[in-house]
């Protein structure tokens, strides 16, 4: 399987940016394995969305997945109780 590239939102960068030290370095390591299996078998599609999600912790990271271009778009990054909300 074709690696794919990763793209961060800016906001999400200032999301991830505003999250203790610990978390950030737990989910760098999450995003960057998204490059080689952008559907792990802990994420999950989004009813009636195009997003996936993928746990960490209490955190949650939602994503685009485009396969004709093998890209994966993070689009945002948040605590779970947050991370839904418009």
């Amino acid at each position: 399987m074709a690696k794919y590239n990763v793209d961060i939102k800016r906001s999400a960068v200032k999301e991830i940016e505003r999250l203790p030290r610990k978390e950030i370095l737990i989910i760098l390591d999450k995003i960057s394995r998204l490059a080689d299996e952008p559907r792990p078998a802990d994420s999950r599609k989004l009813s009636g969305q195009e997003k996936y999600r993928v746990r960490c912790g209490n955190y949650r990271i939602l994503y685009l997945i485009e396969d004709d271009i093998l890209i994966v778009y993070i689009v945002k990054v948040g605590h779970r109780k947050d991370v839904y909300r418009k």
